[in-house]
């Protein structure tokens, strides 16, 4: 199906991210402008302060998740002596990233790249340019498509600090998070949502399970491998356990709030279907808290508060690319198989693959999110209380469209990922922090400060 066929398939069917969202004209503006439609075939934008305020309370409910959200989750999850290590990882990429974006991410991922469009954007954009108070992206100003979008891109990288916590030289995770935003987020992000070709092949991934997710999780393995373990890691002689389960809790209560503003906002409207999606992933991540609990209770005799946590995580990755395709029960399911499904991964899988994923990167994020793109299709389904697939389209061919986008997005994901990390290598003289300073700690070697007493 060609570009200009694709403007006709049914509204419930199209990518989420693009410019203008559900029910609105923009659609057909931005595939308009991307096919070279005349300006007079394209519909004309118009503000709607509804929709604008929506889009924005959504842009800051997912800052909150990065910031403290994700940070004190993961600080809560690091010794005490490398707390401060992890909150300033996470800080700053969010910083590097929000810059980045504005200088020359959005124009790389949302403009008309010419004869790379299949792959890349285009330099009209960059520093902004050309964008003002009065430009529109469907009902919404550009200046709030491009602080939402920004806040996408501020997230995905930090997730990847949970695979090599605990020993990356700061300069090294500065360095491969520019590199990786370049060569890996950007062009991603592009051929998702920016008129690439996998957005030619019509994918169900409602809100970023391949560019979000899988991507990280394989971002992360790739990390571990190449730094190897943490001192102690597997033995009994050193404690690698989490010293601050209630600052986890409370950053994992903070994801949980934003992602509803993350998987909601990619409607760019107030409506009823922004609210099926905030509905769909409020329940998918109930579901994974209790699908977790339950097996953890079974499996050990006593369920955890990290456990609780983790799995309403792994219920929120598996639904965000099936946010707008499923129904409540549909999004109930995914999210009990999701918890168990992420708990074995973590259990029985990460030790078996022998590699330091600190924080359970892939185990949460890139299992999860191959779990909830597999199934999308199938709970996709009006038999089940879905929203059905793309006209013309049977089970097994969107599964099989499903797969193909996983795939590349694997594949992708881990040759860019060892790229950033050798150039990360190259520029700061490896990667890992010498042995006394890990066994010290990053906080008082790294930043010279010192956030918590370590007893242990």
């Amino acid at each position: 199906m060609n570009t200009r066929q694709r403007l006709q398939v049914s509204m419930k069917n199209e990518p989420p991210c693009l410019p203008g969202g559900k029910a609105h004209a923009s659609l057909a503006l931005l595939l308009g402008m991307v096919i070279g439609l005349p300006a007079q075939a394209q519909a004309a934008p118009a503000l709607d302060s509804g929709d604008t305020a929506f889009v924005a309370l959504c842009a800051l409910v997912v800052l909150l998740m990065m910031l403290p959200g994700l940070a004190l989750f993961y600080a809560g999850l690091a010794r005490a002596r490398n707390v401060l290590s992890i909150l300033m990882q996470v800080f700053t990429v969010v910083a590097l990233m929000a810059v980045l974006w504005a200088l020359f991410g959005y124009s790389l991922t949302f403009s008309d790249g010419g004869p790379w469009q299949a792959v890349l954007g285009g330099f009209d954009k960059v520093f902004l340019a050309g964008v003002g108070t009065d430009s529109m992206v469907g009902t919404i100003p550009e200046y709030l498509y491009i602080l939402f979008m920004m806040m996408f891109a501020a997230i995905t990288p930090p997730i990847i600090v949970g695979g090599f916590a605990e020993r990356m030289k700061f300069s090294a995770v500065l360095v491969f998070m520019a590199v990786w935003m370049v060569i890996n987020y950007i062009p991603m992000a592009h051929m998702a949502w920016g008129g690439g070709w996998v957005l030619g092949l019509e994918p169900q991934d409602f809100a970023g399970g391949n560019v979000v997710h899988i991507n990280v999780g394989i971002a992360a393995l790739v990390g571990a491998a190449l730094l190897g373990r943490r001192q102690g890691w597997g033995t009994s002689s050193v404690s690698l356990a989490p010293h601050n389960l209630t600052m986890s809790m409370t950053g994992g209560s903070l994801l949980w709030v934003g992602w509803l503003g993350f998987c909601g906002g990619c409607a760019l409207a107030a409506n009823g279907f922004a609210m099926l999606i905030m509905l769909n992933t409020m329940l998918a991540s109930a579901a994974g808290t209790l699908g977790w609990v339950l097996v953890e209770w079974l499996h050990r005799g006593r369920p955890s508060m990290l456990g609780a946590v983790s799995g309403a995580i792994a219920g929120l990755v598996a639904i965000t690319p099936a946010c707008g395709f499923v129904g409540p029960m549909g999004a109930i399911v995914l999210g009990l198989l999701a918890g168990p499904l992420c708990l074995w991964a973590v259990e029985w899988l990460k030790p078996r693959l022998g590699l330091d994923d600190a924080f359970d990167v892939f185990g949460v994020h890139g299992v999860g999110g191959i779990f909830g793109g597999l199934f999308t299709p199938l709970f996709a389904l009006p038999l089940l209380g879905g929203q059905g697939l793309p006209e013309g389209r049977t089970l097994l061919e969107q599964s099989g469209v499903n797969l193909a986008a996983m795939a590349f997005s694997i594949v992708y994901a881990a040759i860019t990922a060892w790229i950033a990390f050798k150039v990360a290598a190259a520029c700061c003289k490896g990667l890992r922090v010498d042995a006394e300073h890990e066994r010290d700690g990053l906080d008082l070697n790294s930043h010279g400060e010192i956030g918590y007493r370590d007893l242990g």
